[in-house]
């Protein structure tokens, strides 16, 4: 089931319509309060969430959602017609998993849909993920330190289990940067720089895992270990 909040009337109806077309199951909202009140009985596989609403707009909705015991891993997507590249980097870290900025094609917006439902049931296939002293329950949201929790936020967390799925593989900061955040930007690898940075800092001695190769990026578990 796919949730979609969206205040006008004759796209909602069109993106419910090509979802439900292509084999999706969703449900359309016109605001906040209706979406909510459908969240108190039932959770949906992906959240599609417009940010410009009459009355909350979709920041602050998201950022209800991630404080939901039922809904904090639970994708979404922005579909917003501020489309700037500050608008972007402040919607994905606030949680959201893509962006799409409008107009867009109804058959990119489901190709979008499916690449994140994708990336989330690779990471369901393997609920605990260890590196060294590092070790990360994927189910519960946990990440500890030779036994000593760490608490990392949802872009952190997304982060090193990326590296600890790739263990020993150098991964580009542009591969890093679309895989997390969505999106492609010249420029904007400082992102995975500063967040690479915040986690090793949250790790602690475990941080040390985390190796910078020089020009390329970032690998965990490599030789370097």
């Amino acid at each position: 089931m796919i949730f979609y909040v969206e205040d006008d009337e004759s796209i909602r109806e069109l993106v419910i319509y090509t979802l439900k077309t292509t084999g999706f199951e969703s449900r359309g909202f016109e605001n906040g309060k209706e979406f909510f009140a459908a969240l108190a009985s039932e959770t949906p596989e992906l959240i599609l969430l417009d940010i410009m609403l009459p009355d909350e707009d979709g920041l602050k909705i998201l950022k209800k959602v991630r404080a939901m015991d039922s809904c904090r891993y639970v994708p979404v997507i922005l579909l917003t017609a501020r489309g700037t590249e500050y608008d972007k980097v402040i919607g994905l870290d606030s949680g959201a998993d893509d962006y799409i900025t409008k107009p867009f094609g109804m058959m990119e917006l489901v190709s979008r849909i499916r690449a994140v439902l994708r990336r989330f049931d690779r990471g369901a296939a393997s609920q605990e993920l260890a590196c060294g002293k590092i070790h990360m329950d994927i189910a519960r949201h946990k990440v500890t330190v030779d036994g000593v929790p760490v608490t990392l936020a949802k872009k952190e967390f997304d982060l090193l289990k990326y590296l600890m799925e790739n263990q020993g593989i150098v991964l580009t900061r542009d591969k890093m940067l679309e895989t997390i955040w969505g999106y492609d930007f010249d420029g904007e690898t400082r992102t995975v720089d500063v967040h690479v940075r915040t986690l090793r800092q949250k790790l602690g001695e475990g941080g040390s895992l985390i190796e910078t190769v020089r020009g390329v990026g970032y690998r965990i578990g490599g030789d370097a270990e």
